[in-house]
C-alpha cells in the first residue's frame, strides 16, 4: 500500500519541527543540530504567515497587506536583535540590519524577479511607490554613512560623541518612519493598492489569528536559533559579520521572504515589491532606531558605527534598487542580476578576516 501526502498537508506536517526542536533544546542536544532544527521550523511558520497575509491583503491591499507582512515577519529579527544586545554582541546586531537591507533588495527581490519572470515575460509594478521606497532607502544609509563618516573620517571623535549622534540620528530616522505610514497608508494609499483584489482564503479573524500565532512561534524558534548561533559559528569557521549579514538576516526575515516570492509567483508584483522594500525601510528606519533605544534601556549605548564594507554594500544595493524599480516592470534576468550581486557580497563578507 502507498502512502501519499497531499501537497498542502506538507506545511502541516513541518509544524511537527516545532516540538521536535524543544525536545532536542530540552536534552541539550548537539547546538550545531539544534540551530538546524530550529531554522527548518521557521519555513512552515513563514509559509502560515504569508498565507494569512495574502487573505489580509485580499481585503485591504496590498499596501497594507505587505506593510503586516514586513512587520510581523521583522517581529522575529527584532527579537534575535534584542537578544544579541542583551548579549553584547554588537557586531552581529549591526551586521543583521545591513544584512536584512541587503538581503531583502538584492537576494529576496531578485529570487522574486526570478520567480515571476519565469512564468511571465514581463512583469508591472507600481513604479511611483517603488520609487518612494528607494528614496526612503536613500535616506536611511545616508543615516547610516554620517556615524561611520565620523569613526573613519575625522579624529579626536569620542565614542560618547558618536552614541550621541546615532541616537539623534535614530530619533529622526523613527520620526521619518511614522511620517511614511501616514503618507502610505492615509494620504497617498492609493499608491500602495496593488491591482486586482481576489477573495480571501481565510476571513479577517482567523487570518489575524493565524498571523498572531506564527509570530509567536517564530519568536520562540528564533529564541532558540540565537542561543546557537555562537556554536554553529565557530563549527564553520565564520566571524560574527558573516554571522550577522547572512545567518541571521535570512533566518529572521524568513517570513516575508517566502511570501515575496509566492506573491511573484502568482504575478502579485505589487504585492511582492511592497514587502521586499517595505521590509528594507521598516529594518533602517524602524528596526535600527529601536535597537539604539533599547541599547539605552540596558544600559549598553550602542552606536551606528558600521564597517566600511558595510556601508558600501548598503549602498551599491540602495543604487542597484532604483535603478531595477525605477520602470516598474520586471524580468527572470533582473533577477538572475540581483542575485549574483548578492552571492558576491556574501563571498565578500565570509572572506572578511576576523
Amino acid at each position: 500500500m502507498r502512502l501519499t501526502i497531499s501537497r498542502k498537508a506538507v506545511p502541516y506536517l513541518s509544524l511537527l519541527l516545532i516540538p521536535v526542536t524543544l525536545l532536542l533544546e530540552y536534552l541539550h542536544a548537539d547546538p550545531v543540530l539544534i540551530f538546524i532544527a530550529s531554522a527548518a521550523a521557521i519555513v512552515p511558520l513563514a509559509w502560515f504567515m504569508g498565507r494569512a497575509t495574502e487573505s489580509l491583503s485580499a481585503t485591504m491591499g496590498a499596501g497594507i497587506g505587505g506593510f503586516l507582512n514586513a512587520t510581523f515577519g521583522n517581529a522575529a529579527e527584532l527579537i534575535i536583535a534584542l537578544m544579541a544586545l542583551r548579549e553584547g554582541l554588537y557586531d552581529v546586531v549591526k551586521a543583521s540590519i545591513t544584512g536584512s537591507i541587503v538581503g531583502n533588495i538584492l537576494l529576496i527581490l531578485g529570487i522574486s524577479f526570478l520567480a515571476g519572470g519565469l512564468r511571465f515575460d514581463i512583469q508591472t509594478f507600481n513604479p511611483t511607490a517603488a520609487g518612494m521606497g528607494s528614496t526612503l532607502l536613500l535616506l536611511s544609509i545616508a543615516g547610516l554613512v554620517v556615524p561611520a563618516a565620523f569613526h573613519y573620517l575625522l579624529k579626536g571623535v569620542t565614542p560618547a560623541i558618536e552614541r550621541d549622534l546615532s541616537l539623534e540620528i535614530s530619533i529622526i530616522l523613527f520620526a521619518t518612519y511614522l511620517l511614511s505610514l501616514i503618507f502610505s497608508l492615509k494620504t497617498h494609499r492609493d499608491l500602495f493598492g496593488g491591482k486586482g483584489r481576489e477573495e480571501p482564503d481565510w476571513g479577517r479573524g482567523m487570518a489575524v489569528t493565524v498571523l498572531l500565532a506564527s509570530t509567536l512561534f517564530v519568536v520562540l524558534m528564533g529564541e532558540i536559533l540565537i542561543s546557537t548561533l555562537k556554536p554553529f559559528a565557530l563549527r564553520l569557521g565564520v566571524t560574527d559579520t558573516f554571522l550577522g549579514v547572512v545567518l541571521v538576516a535570512i533566518v529572521g526575515n524568513a517570513a516575508e521572504h517566502s511570501t515575496a516570492v509566492v506573491a511573484a509567483i502568482k504575478n502579485k508584483m505589487d504585492l511582492s515589491v511592497t514587502i521586499a522594500i517595505g521590509s528594507s525601510i521598516q529594518i533602517a528606519l524602524f528596526v535600527a532606531p529601536v535597537l539604539v533605544f533599547s541599547s539605552y534601556l540596558l544600559g549598553r549605548p550602542m552606536d551606528l558605527v558600521f564597517t566600511p564594507f558595510e556601508i558600501v554594500s548598503l549602498s551599491l544595493s540602495v543604487l542597484i534598487l532604483d535603478s531595477v524599480a525605477s520602470d516598474g516592470e520586471s524580468h527572470w534576468m533582473e533577477g538572475v542580476m540581483l542575485i549574483s550581486t548578492y552571492l558576491i557580497l556574501a563571498i565578500a563578507f565570509y572572506l572578511l578576516p576576523a
